[in-house]
């Protein structure tokens, strides 16, 4: 694959990711419109979607700090501390019999 080739096809991938359709499929295609192999390709094709992957992480990064925080920041109140009596009542129920 030379350098022409991966720029399309990145583009396909970076363009299609986000789009209601298959991003693989397309870049599938493309890799057959330009003749490369499956070896070849299989490589690229890994390589693209941990670049998105790695994209989408630093795009969303703040969403998902919020909701890591917001894992380990666990308070109790009166309506947890029900929630947490009542669920447990219900499995030792249950263990009982």
């Amino acid at each position: 694959m030379n350098w022409f080739e991966a720029l399309v096809l990145g583009l396909v991938q970076g363009l299609t990711e986000y789009l209601p359709v298959s991003s693989s499929g397309h870049l599938a295609i493309g890799a057959y419109l330009f003749g490369i192999d499956g070896e070849a390709n299989l490589g690229f094709t890994i390589l693209v979607h941990v670049a998105t992957v790695m994209s989408t992480l630093v795009v969303l990064w703040k969403e998902i700090d919020w909701i890591l925080k917001g894992l380990f920041k666990f308070q109790m109140n009166e309506e947890t501390k029900c929630s947490l009596h009542d669920s447990c009542w219900r499995r030792w129920s249950l263990l009982q019999g």
